[in-house]
């Protein structure tokens, strides 16, 4: 039996390494004369058994105020038939996690406005933006949980920095590379703009519009904010949306509805600015208001 310890990477990918490592079995059935050699007996499901194990466990956990309040690393460890997953995890408030930092090197595209990266690149829509979307249609469009299942962090960072700095290889890197970790990247993207794709002045008048009753007083209010738009946000917002209406065509298959995937890319899309949160004075924090609105986002 071979033992395998993980640190911080992503479990899904942890799990097709493990199936290699289940379980040796002797061939029985050879009824020459030669030796026996061993036969590798794979148990298919031991992979995703250890997974479903790691986050019923994760489910079941309660951060408790002095988890919340640390800023330290919680270590754990799951063992499976001899096969330990060691993993570690570390509460971050909404605050934090999607505080949008601009980038200070103008050169590269996270942190980027989308204007700036468009106009560099002479296109309508930024390249990394094409390029992932080209990728999942390509090979991961029947991905189960596409968007939703995170990719490897240091992957992501590969390619992100492969973006950044303009890298020849990075189409041959983006075919050779999980896909999960493609969708990953796209996300970290629009979650790192400096302000989000359907900007900070129009937030409030998305959040009337989608408070609208009347359908179609609701769908002409949507199409004139969405003509309001700069041109390189609203061509970006029409590519992602065609993209993620074919996605959603697949749902039996990747079992990501568009309820799913405006789960996923609502609050990083559309998202009240810092000078918003601090108009509403009835709000007490961020976090108050990113629950607030996350239905209509």
């Amino acid at each position: 039996m071979t033992e395998i310890l993980v640190s911080d990477v992503n479990l899904n990918s942890v799990c097709e390494r493990l199936e290699q490592h289940c379980c040796v079995d002797q061939n029985l059935h050879n009824l020459s004369s030669q030796p026996q050699t061993p036969v590798l007996k794979r148990h298919t499901n031991t992979g995703a058994k250890l997974w479903g194990r790691v986050r019923s466990k994760l489910l079941r956990q309660k951060l408790d105020p002095q988890t919340v309040q640390s800023k330290n690393w919680h270590m754990d460890v799951i063992e499976m038939n001899g096969i330990k997953v060691e993993f570690s995890m570390k509460f971050t408030s909404r605050d934090l996690s999607l505080k949008r930092t601009p980038s200070k090197k103008q050169s590269g595209v996270f942190g980027v406005k989308i204007n700036v990266v468009t106009k560099r690149e002479r296109s309508k829509v930024p390249y990394i933006v094409r390029q992932c979307i080209e990728e999942v249609e390509k090979r991961g469009i029947d991905e189960v949980g596409i968007y939703r299942i995170s990719g490897v962090a240091t992957d992501i960072q590969a390619l992100k920095t492969a973006f950044d700095t303009n890298t020849k290889d990075i189409l041959v890197m983006l075919s050779d590379m999980d896909i999960n970790a493609i969708a990953g990247t796209l996300k970290l993207y629009f979650r790192e703009l400096p302000e989000p794709l359907l900007t900070d002045r129009l937030y409030p008048a998305f959040m009337e519009g989608i408070a609208l009753s009347d359908p179609a007083a609701k769908e002409n209010c949507m199409m004139h904010l969405l003509r309001s738009l700069p041109d390189p946000n609203l061509m970006t917002f029409l590519i992602l949306l065609e993209h993620l209406k074919r996605v959603a065509e697949k749902e039996p298959i990747n079992k990501m509805s568009l309820h799913n995937l405006a789960t996923v890319f609502g609050p990083t899309l559309l998202r009240p600015s810092e000078s918003e949160i601090t108009k509403a004075q009835h709000i007490t924090s961020a976090s108050d208001i990113w629950s607030h609105d996350v239905m209509a986002q």
